[in-house]
């Protein structure tokens, strides 16, 4: 693949993305898991209720980094992708260091091993040096801090899918995508107080 097209529906993007590369920061990054969550029809996106002041970049144009603050502590990343004005985007989950492996280190001191470096959303920013400072950042255009490169397309048999991890609605929807055997993939957490409808959300189109 010489080039990536971020403009189609998340979950689509969100296969797509599974071995691209990210860097930041003196660090690239394979990304290995994913999430994929629409606009409107999604009650797990953070655009289900409109745009708001946080949410904004999500709504395009595509190609750009959402980051987010959670808990109090920890960013998360996200690209955006679909046409401009009808939002979605893409939560990069857990990627492999591949280069700059002594900062990641460096800015992960607790990881137990090199394979949680950026593993799970939160390490992954973390691994990287993300932080709210590169919200809006445009993945694809040279000389950006954080930069999204294409890779050859993952063969399907290396692919699973299955539900997205911690959401509070929506939690069965099988929008998470993951390298099968990769070590640096986050353990599955269901969200959610109580089983809800297992359907996946209905989406435009």
């Amino acid at each position: 693949m010489t080039n990536l097209d971020l403009s189609a529906d998340p979950v689509v993007t969100a296969r797509r993305l599974l071995g691209c590369t990210l860097t930041a920061n003196g660090v690239t990054a394979r990304i290995t898991e994913v999430e994929a969550y629409w606009g409107a029809a999604d009650p797990a996106s953070h655009c289900y209720r409109g745009k708001t002041p946080r949410n904004e970049i999500m709504f395009g144009p595509s190609g750009r980094l959402y980051v987010y603050f959670v808990y109090g502590m920890h960013f998360c990343a996200n690209v955006v992708c679909l046409t401009d004005g009808d939002p979605g985007a893409v939560l990069l989950r857990a990627a492999e260091i591949t280069g700059g492996l002594d900062l990641a280190r460096a800015n992960r001191p607790t990881a137990k091993s090199d394979a949680d470096l950026a593993r799970g959303p939160a390490n992954l920013c973390t691994a990287l040096g993300i932080t709210r400072g590169h919200n809006g950042a445009d993945l694809l255009t040279p000389g950006s801090p954080v930069r999204l490169t294409p890779a050859a397309a993952v063969p399907d048999d290396l692919v699973e899918a299955g539900p997205r991890v911690g959401v509070a609605v929506g939690m069965d929807t099988p929008w998470r995508f993951w390298l099968r055997g990769e070590p640096s993939v986050s353990a599955y957490r269901r969200g959610g107080k109580r089983r809800q409808p297992s359907s996946t959300p209905r989406i435009p189109g």
